[in-house]
C-alpha cells in the first residue's frame, strides 16, 4: 500500500510539473503553430505546366535555406504553385523566380509578383467547429456512465470521467506546449484519439470495479 501510495505521489507530482511547464510556456511563447496556421507570406507562380513539389523543394530549399515552406497545387490544372513561408524578402522573391524560370522556361518578372500576406488562425478557431458535436457528445458518454455504473456511484462515476479526461487533455496540450510539436490540422484527430483512449481506459477499470462489486453483492446475499 505504501509503494502505491509512492507511486501516485510520484505521478501527481510529475503531472503538476509538467502541467506547470505547460503554462509557463504558452504564457511566454504561446503554442507553435503549423505554417499551416501561422503568420506568413506567401507567393503565386503561374508556371504553364505541370510540375513536381519535390523540383518546387529543391528550389526553395536554395533560396530560403532553413525557413519552413509550404507548397501547394492552386488551380484546376495544378499548373499554378503557391509557396508560402514565414517571411519573404525582396531579395528572395527575386531569386525565387529566377530559379523557376531557369527550371521551366518561364518568363515571370520579379515586380509582377506579388508577396501576399497570410493571416494567423487563432486557435480558437481551429476548435470552434468541434465545440458542439464535442459537447453533445461528452454528454451522452456521461449519461451512459452514469446508468452503466450506478452501482459505483452515479455522481463518483461522472466526476471521474470528467477529471480524467480533462487532466489527459490538459496533459496533452502541456507535452505539445513544451516539446513545441506543431499546432495544426493534426491536432483534433490527435484530441479525439486520446479522449476516445482514455474513455477505453475508464471504462476498463469501471467494468472491472463493477465485477468486484457484483460479487460483492453475491456474496453479502
Amino acid at each position: 500500500m505504501k509503494n502505491l501510495s509512492k507511486k501516485t505521489l510520484a505521478i501527481v507530482i510529475l503531472s503538476l510539473i509538467v502541467i506547470i511547464a505547460g503554462i509557463i510556456m504558452i504564457a511566454v511563447k504561446g503554442f507553435n503553430f503549423d505554417l499551416r496556421e501561422q503568420k506568413g507570406q506567401k507567393v503565386e507562380l503561374y508556371l504553364k505546366t505541370e510540375f513536381k513539389d519535390s523540383d518546387i523543394k529543391n528550389i526553395t530549399n536554395e533560396v530560403f535555406g532553413e525557413q519552413p515552406v509550404m507548397i501547394q497545387k492552386v488551380e484546376v490544372f495544378e499548373d499554378t504553385v503557391a509557396i508560402t513561408t514565414t517571411s519573404i524578402s525582396d531579395e528572395q522573391k527575386n531569386n525565387l523566380v529566377t530559379k523557376i524560370n531557369e527550371k521551366y522556361g518561364t518568363e515571370l518578372k520579379a515586380e509582377d509578383t506579388e508577396i501576399l500576406d497570410v493571416a494567423h488562425t487563432r486557435g480558437r478557431d481551429i476548435i470552434k467547429p468541434y465545440i458542439l458535436p464535442f459537447t453533445i457528445a461528452t454528454l451522452i458518454i456521461l449519461v451512459y456512465m452514469a446508468f452503466r455504473y450506478h452501482k459505483l456511484g452515479t455522481i463518483k462515476t461522472v466526476l471521474k470521467t470528467i477529471g480524467l479526461c480533462a487532466y489527459t487533455q490538459i496533459m496533452l496540450f502541456s507535452i505539445m506546449a513544451i516539446t513545441r510539436i506543431p499546432v495544426g490540422r493534426l491536432t483534433i484527430p490527435l484530441v479525439i484519439l486520446i479522449y476516445l483512449l482514455t474513455l477505453v481506459g475508464i471504462t476498463t477499470r469501471f467494468e472491472k470495479n463493477l465485477a468486484l462489486k457484483k460479487e460483492e453483492i453475491k456474496k453479502k446475499a
